[in-house]
């Protein structure tokens, strides 16, 4: 029964590696997926194989890998739930939304999620300045924080209100170069981001030195969410290793 399990998980990931892979997100993080239904369709053979009854202690190394690395797991996905639902905080002196992968057409999927949620927030806070934050990839036409402006003044955002930040090429420098845009004794200080992604921007920003900040949650699709919910373990615990966090 257990082999059949795996078999059938494996292929699953298999078919959802290549569900992702048609999104054309910019990355390859789709290969993730691939590995690992391969490995569980690999230890499925190995028990229709009887390798495990030969050879018992390669099991119990398995079974122990597999226990830690779902405990890890579900330590590091209970993190990200956490901020799931995270609404910020009313009239914020600044927002600063997070780049994600823009296209000659527009900004991808997962970043106008982020962007319609900040223009929702920034209509009901007249007050607030919008910093959009994103340089320019290698396969994108133009830098992400120009085509998140286009984008708002295409929502109804007045440009006068929307700074841009057009260097930073990751979570981290997204933060720590819109840091040096924003002004004011101790602002309140919102970030934008998907709600996969919210836990790991909230603690970069901490440790980056922010203190009267708080985080804004936008949506995802749910089709995806398994993909984005993995990745973002794999880079908490990344962060955690170089101390970004």
């Amino acid at each position: 029964m257990a082999r059949h399990v795996l078999m059938i998980l494996g292929l699953l990931g298999i078919l959802y590696g290549f569900v992702v892979m048609s999104a054309a997100s910019g990355t390859r993080f789709y290969c993730v997926w691939l590995l690992i239904g391969a490995a569980f369709i690999a230890v499925s053979l190995l028990m229709r194989g009887g390798f495990f009854e030969r050879n018992p202690a390669a099991g119990k190394i398995l079974l122990a890998a597999a226990l830690i690395g779902a405990a890890a797991l579900a330590v590091l996905l209970g993190i990200i739930l956490r901020h799931f639902g995270d609404r910020g905080e009313k009239n914020l002196d600044y927002i600063i939304v997070l780049g994600a992968q823009v296209r000659e057409s527009g900004p991808s999927l997962v970043l106008r999620h982020r962007l319609d949620r900040a223009s929702v927030y920034l209509e009901e806070n007249g007050g607030t300045i919008c910093i959009v934050s994103g340089g320019q990839g290698p396969n994108e036409p133009f830098s992400e924080a120009e085509g998140m402006k286009r984008y708002l003044e295409g929502r109804g955002i007045d440009g006068s209100r929307v700074i841009m930040e057009d260097r930073s090429l990751d979570t981290g420098g997204n933060i720590a170069n819109s840091m040096k845009l924003i002004s004011g004794e101790n602002p309140g200080i919102g970030i934008v981001t998907n709600n996969f992604h919210l836990a790991r921007a909230l603690r970069i920003a901490e440790k980056k030195g922010l203190e009267n900040v708080c985080g804004i949650a936008a949506g995802s699709e749910a089709l995806f969410l398994p993909n984005n919910m993995l990745r973002e373990c794999l880079a908490i615990m990344k962060e955690l290793v170089l101390g970004n966090i």
